[in-house]
């Protein structure tokens, strides 16, 4: 972090653009901390929010992917009986005395963070765009909706497509007669939480990549290179934040794959830029 803002301070003061200042490394600790505190006031506003609405967000958000009538079931069954499906009568249950109060208030603080996403990424901008060049700000400013659209495509993706099929492979799951499904609300929680908020992050593959090629250290003849490699470092990733079963697993990872060969095109056409800028100097 010291190395970035002693970077931040030089860029800064060389080429300065309109909204830039000359800054001191605690100048600029000072306003990493401010930009801080506006990202955590955002997020546990909308976390107080949901809280006020905390019965309807538990019953058509949270309950909702265990329920017969979920979009995702009546969709799969609206195509043909062959792939309709259905979760089972999954009962959650508490264990704890203030295990409903602390689940509330995880998930409203999940909703929080995720919600503000955007705003989060955009205080983070504002921190590191005194410290950029005039054309990186104007490539980089393009890229605060893709990076928020990509995560919130991503969350949306687990929430719709991964958690129906993990609840259900995982409710109907038995090792015997003996042991019934009965799940706590944490639990619940907990793995539709995993099924929907790393996925997200998982998206930006793209946008991690291009950062990586602009600075070098990656490239498409690299990528194109270690392709078997990387997806099956894909599909490992896909096993850890998913339930141990081979569909989720694929429903993770071929989004993944996908999105790995999108960001060999993004590698492509950043070193064409960048080659392109090396002839003209030349």
């Amino acid at each position: 972090m010291a190395g970035f803002l002693q970077n931040l301070i030089k860029k800064s003061e060389a080429t300065p653009t309109e909204d830039s200042k000359e800054m001191g490394f605690l100048d600029h600790i000072e306003e990493l901390r401010w930009h801080l505190i506006r990202g955590i006031v955002v997020v546990i506003s909308i976390a107080g929010i949901s809280l006020f609405f905390q019965d309807e967000i538990f019953e058509y958000i949270i309950y909702a992917p265990k329920k017969p009538n979920f979009i995702t079931y009546r969709i799969m069954c609206a195509i043909s009986e062959a792939t309709c499906f259905g979760p089972p009568d999954m009962q959650l249950i508490t264990r704890e005395l203030g295990e409903q109060f602390f689940m509330g208030m995880k998930v409203s603080l999940y909703l929080g963070a995720i919600i503000a996403f955007p705003y989060l990424f955009y205080e983070f901008w504002l921190f590191i765009k005194p410290g950029l060049y005039e054309k990186e700000v104007k490539v980089a400013s393009n890229l605060i909706g893709v990076t928020s659209s990509l995560f919130i495509i991503g969350v949306l993706f687990g929430y719709f497509i991964i958690s129906p099929f993990a609840i259900t492979y995982l409710g109907n799951y038995t090792v015997g007669t003996e042991a019934i499904n009965s799940p706590t609300l944490a639990s619940y929680i907990t793995y539709l939480t995993m099924f929907t908020v790393p996925v997200g992050f998982a998206f930006e593959m793209p946008v991690i990549i291009y950062f990586l090629a602009k600075i070098g250290l990656i490239g498409p003849a690299f990528m194109k290179k270690y392709r078997r490699e990387a997806i099956l470092i894909i599909f490992l990733i896909a096993g850890v934040i998913t339930p141990p079963d081979v569909l989720s697993q694929i429903l993770v990872g071929v989004p993944m794959v996908i999105l790995y060969e999108v960001s060999i095109r993004v590698a492509k056409k950043v070193e064409h830029q960048r080659n392109a800028g090396h002839s003209q100097q030349s």
